[in-house]
């Protein structure tokens, strides 16, 4: 098949305290790992790295605000941003009053980009 189409209510998709959804599991991505998380206002993530992993982050806000804690820096986001965090860098997010909703993706960094540069 050429791809997967994945409804946001699909029941294949795995989640954990209805908070942590597991997409790249139930679309069957390999290149790249990719996860939703919605947190209700107030909600603390949990503190972590992704030393072992080895993965870059790119979370995309899609919903809410609140903040990312970065190495001891506190980032303000809000939906339509863009986060990037290096594997070893410690990280935390919490929701703010509107709760917060975003897409995570991760993968190991390549030595360069691989792909189109131009459209």
């Amino acid at each position: 098949m050429a791809y997967t189409h994945l409804p946001h209510d699909d029941p294949s998709v795995e989640d954990f305290r209805g908070i942590f959804f597991k997409i790249r599991r139930a679309l069957g991505t390999t290149a790249f790992g990719l996860n939703e998380v919605r947190m209700p206002p107030g909600f603390e993530g949990v503190e972590h790295d992704e030393q072992e992993t080895g993965h870059e982050e790119v979370y995309v806000v899609l919903a809410g605000d609140g903040t990312a804690t970065i190495d001891g820096e506190e980032v303000a986001i809000a939906a339509g941003d863009y986060l990037r965090v290096d594997a070893p860098s410690n990280r935390k997010l919490v929701a703010g009053d509107a709760g917060l909703t975003f897409v995570v993706v991760g993968a190991k960094p390549l030595p360069a980009y691989d792909g189109r540069e131009a459209l």
